[in-house]
């Protein structure tokens, strides 16, 4: 698996015969990748909602602030520097892409208007909109608009002319079959799915096992460029497929590797 996915001998922070994950700058490590080798990419990047305001968890008033990954710089700060920022990465990922693969993305209003964009300036073909309407979003807390209660996640495939994979049936199966429309709801992520520690934006479980079983084939190489806690990861590895996964902080990746040890011996 390593000779396939990199030119050359990247250290790994953790690896298996079905999974690799590395330490270190997304940037960078995918300039490291040899092209044309992942079948399927889900990335949920920064949202950079770290502005010093508030919000609510647990009933109990927090700041919003998720770490330094969540902010560029305190020099980059603009609109301009922000979506140059997701045009670097989506470009990078474009390389790594097989021709028929597919992209997922996660985000909120603070940055999706930026990722829709620079999906199209890179050449990608937007497939759909996906709305995630949560259940159970946190209150607003200055009750001057209304509760935020979605996520977009945008899939794309890589060309006009790629000729992209979608499990139709599965789909329509998990849906009563009836045809999956692109407003998904259920629950913000249990904290039955936090115990090898905590991550600001994990996603749930549920999401990723749809979006994985939607786009990918048995055996089917994933990548997640800024991995977290490895949500990705453990719905690829439990689904059959294989993993990469990208992220710079240590903690984070001590969590994935946990996790993914848990889901190989059935813990999960």
């Amino acid at each position: 698996m390593r000779k396939s996915v990199f030119e050359n001998n990247i250290p790994s922070y953790y690896e298996t015969e079905d999974s690799i994950l590395v330490l270190g700058d997304s940037f960078e490590i995918l300039r490291e990748m040899k092209s044309e080798c992942f079948d399927m990419i889900f990335a949920d990047p920064p949202y950079f909602l770290s502005n010093n305001g508030i919000t609510c968890q647990g009933g109990k008033m927090v700041s919003v602030n998720k770490g330094s990954w969540d902010k560029l710089n305190e020099n980059a700060t603009t609109i301009e520097e922000k979506h140059e920022f997701n045009r670097r990465w989506i470009s990078l990922c474009r390389r790594v892409l097989k021709p028929n693969g597919t992209i997922w993305i996660s985000g909120t209003l603070h940055n999706i208007y930026s990722i829709g964009m620079a999906l199209e300036q890179e050449g990608y073909k937007i497939l759909n909109n996906i709305t995630w309407q949560k259940t159970n979003p946190p209150p607003n807390l200055a009750c001057k608009c209304f509760t935020h209660s979605t996520e977009t996640i945008l899939w794309a495939k890589k060309d006009e002319k790629a000729k992209h994979y979608f499990n139709y049936e599965k789909m329509k199966e998990l849906n009563n079959g009836k045809q999956m429309k692109d407003v998904w709801t259920g629950s913000l992520t249990k904290p039955s799915e936090k115990t090898e520690g905590r991550h600001p934006t994990q996603k749930p479980r549920y999401l990723l096992e749809r979006i994985v079983l939607a786009s990918t084939q048995d055996g089917d190489l994933v990548l997640d460029p800024f991995c977290g806690s490895g949500t990705t990861g453990v719905e690829t590895i439990r689904l059959g497929r294989k993993f990469v996964g990208i992220d710079n902080c240590e903690e984070y990746m001590e969590i994935t590797k946990r996790r993914l040890e848990k889901v190989k011996n059935e813990e999960l």
